[in-house]
């Protein structure tokens, strides 16, 4: 087979080389091209070496290009990969600062809450661009593969307003069901089989059987509180267990944001996550991890580079759905995965136009959905609160309104429960004036905005959120590194 593949934001550079790999284990897709495209001309360079380093040692006859050029590597193509992260780490910073000042602490801010919602304001219009280019200089009927947050809203936007055959993939499902074949004392996550809908971060396990055996709410509860590491990790999602009697698949930091419970004062915050890493709820965690991986990657550039030099190992093949869907879509060898898409009666008990995540197989014939689910009352009830936000949020990032934003930003769940509607008002002014070169749509707002803030009465506070943990340097990194493998 030869087709091409385009990849926008391939300087996620990490990421880059998984994607890159796993397609490269299907033996159909040898002789592909790989087109890369980044802002980045530096990041671009470094992704490309990586790559053509993996060509050269598997002795294949792929194809890589790299250019800043978007359309020209969008030209032909049959599938385009998007992750992106519109304003980097700059302007993800003040998704998590500024909140702060009006009380709302965040663990990672990129898929509701106010910085995912400001996130996604950043995001929509560039995808946008990147659908127009799709229809206009991809191949006929490309399709569009969204890893970029907020996943909803970016797949949202890309379907009804980009017109391309679009779906959002993300790995949360993956690894809620690895924990659950843990705990349970499979001995391979293939023992469990699973049930899970709902939508991105928010998807629910509706349905547990191991080899064949039902798991009910009590057997999963109580595997969770005997588990050593997760009975610690995962306090909050086990929480929720208990109450609403499904398993979550988002991590404990994840969760904690998309509800209006566990992260409305300090001493909640507190009580429920813990600090053994970031993504069981660390104020700014993900902000801190993606600054540490940064720099780490940045210095240790020339061991990442020798590695690439190794045999690929089908073996090694990662879990995430982009290079088996491209396999099932190519060879008819049939997939089943979760995946992002237009409701449209899939999931009886949300709205039709939501993004909702859930099983579906692909073959020739495309992804093909489980139709028919229905969720337990307390599942669909959460998912309609951030389904309401995330529409008011894509049609805002669409329309340019800045009162249909804040009315957004005011009807999130966590929002709600820390800030007033005054709070809310200047804050969401305060986050498009200082993300302004990344708010197009927002142009005509940005000067009524700074004059609103010029005299505002409206109080904040310097806070560095319940529990920060300051970004660690490349020394500390190294000699934390060594001391795991010292101890085994």
């Amino acid at each position: 087979m030869s087709f091409k593949i385009a990849i926008i934001g391939a300087g996620s550079v990490g990421f880059t080389k998984k994607l890159f790999t796993d397609i490269l284990c299907v033996p159909e897709f040898r002789d592909i091209e790989f087109a890369l495209t980044d802002l980045s001309e530096h990041n671009l360079g470094m992704i490309k070496a990586i790559l053509d380093k993996v060509v050269e040692a598997n002795g294949l006859p792929t194809r890589v290009t790299a250019t800043t050029d978007r359309r020209k590597a969008l030209e032909g193509a049959r599938y385009v990969i998007s992750c992106v992260r519109v304003g980097g780490l700059e302007a993800y910073a003040d998704d998590i600062r500024i909140p702060l000042k009006y009380g709302i602490d965040q663990c990672v801010g990129d898929t509701i809450c106010a910085g995912g919602i400001l996130y996604g304001q950043r995001n929509i219009p560039v995808i946008l661009d990147f659908c127009k280019d799709i229809r206009e200089v991809a191949a006929t009927d490309a399709k569009f593969l969204n890893y970029a947050n907020p996943m909803a809203m970016n797949t949202w936007a890309a379907i009804e307003y980009g017109k391309v055959d679009t779906v959002g993939l993300c790995h949360g499902v993956q690894h809620g069901a690895e924990q659950i074949a843990e705990v349970l004392g499979a001995k391979s996550r293939h023992e469990l089989d699973y049930v899970c809908s709902g939508i991105n971060h928010q998807t629910w396990f509706i349905d547990l059987r191991l080899n064949g055996r039902k798991i009910g709410k009590d057997e999963l509860v109580a595997a969770f509180e005997a588990h050593p590491v997760y009975s610690q990790q995962e306090k909050l999602r086990i929480d929720v267990l208990k109450r609403f009697g499904v398993y979550s698949t988002e991590s404990n930091g994840h969760l904690s944001e998309y509800l209006p419970w566990y992260r409305k004062r300090p001493d909640e915050i507190t009580r429920w996550i813990d600090m053994s890493d970031w993504i069981h709820g660390e104020t700014g965690g993900y902000l801190r991890y993606s600054t540490e991986t940064r720099n780490w990657f940045e210095t240790e550039y020339p061991q990442f580079l020798e590695a690439a030099s190794k045999p690929i190992d089908p073996a090694k093949r990662s879990n995430e759905h982009a290079s088996h869907i491209l396999e099932a879509l190519e060879t008819n060898r049939v997939y089943r995965g979760h995946f992002n898409v237009r409701n449209d009666g899939v999931i009886t008990n949300l709205p039709q136009d939501a993004i909702i995540e859930s099983p579906g197989f692909v073959d020739r014939f495309g992804i093909n959905m489980a139709a028919g689910i229905t969720l337990p009352e307390a599942c669909a009830a959460t998912c309609m609160s951030s389904i309401n936000v995330q529409r008011m949020s894509v049609h805002a990032a669409v329309s340019g309104d800045i009162d249909l934003l804040k009315l957004a930003v005011l009807h999130d769940p966590l929002v709600g429960a820390v800030s007033t509607p005054e709070e809310v008002w200047q804050m969401v002014d305060e986050m498009v004036v200082a993300q302004a070169q990344w708010l197009p749509q927002y142009a005509h707002a940005v000067p009524a905005a700074k004059e609103r803030l010029s005299k505002s009465a409206v109080k904040t506070r310097e806070w560095a959120g319940a529990a920060r943990r300051n970004v660690r340097s490349i020394e500390e990194l190294r000699a934390e590194k060594a001391a795991l493998k010292q101890a085994g």
